[in-house]
């Protein structure tokens, strides 16, 4: 057996009366033992684990649905298990009921080969009505709730879209699409119009606002009142703004005035300069 290059080649059929040596033999994927060419089928070979493989289906005449009948079950216990259980015979007509053309007059069976789908009714037409004036196509689905613009064009289409049965009813459906469009389209320009008055409105007040941050000499204003929205440039204005604007008289009358001495001659000064221009008036006298 085998050849002197390949001396394992071959095997010998696992079935008794044959036992033929073949170069390219079958192992079956149940029993795991080697057949030749003419016993590699379950059927050829006795092979003990054939029923597991089994997939025997039975079609139900009551609802049309699939029996599995089970390799180690007896058939008869399946069937009453289905007919007790999952069997519903109103399924019947959906499952067995052929899909035919819905345009009035066509009879024409629809299968995976000769089946097209409208884009804007999603009806299902053979290929003889799959065109919209072929079928008088109702319109495309309604706009998502999200468009801006949804309240007019569905105040639009209840007014003037209306049930059309005539022969060129396609051709009245565009034209009440078409007013509809051009209704739409006359909103979203006002409505940008209103968009662009307000959004200039809006710059003119920030441009506005950024001219009052300026002082009067050009200098940008940093410095803010804290009892007040008033801003100054420097920090001598805000002084004189808070003794004249925020201070009370009456504080300040009562205020403490400080006295400076002369040492000289014993008179009083509130202004420390008046007092220094008397010391230094005092000494050039005595001299």
């Amino acid at each position: 057996m085998g050849t002197p290059a390949f001396p394992s080649l071959g095997k010998h059929c696992s079935v008794e009366d044959c036992k033929l040596i073949d170069f390219l033999p079958f192992n079956c994927d149940r029993c795991n033992q080697v057949f030749c060419l003419q016993h590699k089928s379950y059927t050829k070979h006795p092979c003990p684990l054939t029923n597991q493989i089994d997939v025997t289906v039975l079609i139900c005449p009551l609802c049309a649905q699939r029996v599995h009948l089970h390799p180690n079950e007896d058939p008869n216990i399946t069937w009453d298990i289905h007919v007790n259980c999952d069997c519903d015979p109103s399924n019947y007509q959906n499952a067995t009921k052929k899909k035919v053309c819905p345009v009035p007059g066509c009879k024409e069976t629809l299968v995976f080969s000769n089946t097209i789908r409208c884009k804007d009714c999603t009806l299902e037409h053979c290929l003889r009505h799959r065109f919209a004036l072929d079928h008088e196509c109702s319109g495309p689905k309604k706009s998502e709730s999200g468009f801006p613009f949804i309240g007019v064009l569905r105040r639009s289409l209840k007014r003037e879209l209306t049930p059309i049965q005539s022969s060129n009813g396609s051709v009245k459906w565009c034209l009440n699409l078409r007013n509809s469009a051009l209704s739409l389209r006359a909103s979203a320009e006002a409505g940008m119009q209103k968009l662009s008055v307000a959004t200039n409105q809006a710059l003119q007040k920030a441009k506005d606002g950024m001219m009052m941050g300026f002082g009067a000499g050009g200098g940008q204003l940093v410095e803010q009142c804290l009892q007040c929205p008033a801003r100054f440039s420097n920090v001598n204005a805000l002084i004189d703004h808070v003794e004249k604007v925020h201070e009370d008289p009456v504080q300040k009358t009562c205020a403490v005035v400080t006295i400076d001495i002369c040492p000289l001659c014993s008179k009083a000064f509130r202004d420390p300069v008046l007092l220094v221009e008397h010391v230094e008036n005092h000494e050039n006298a005595t001299r």
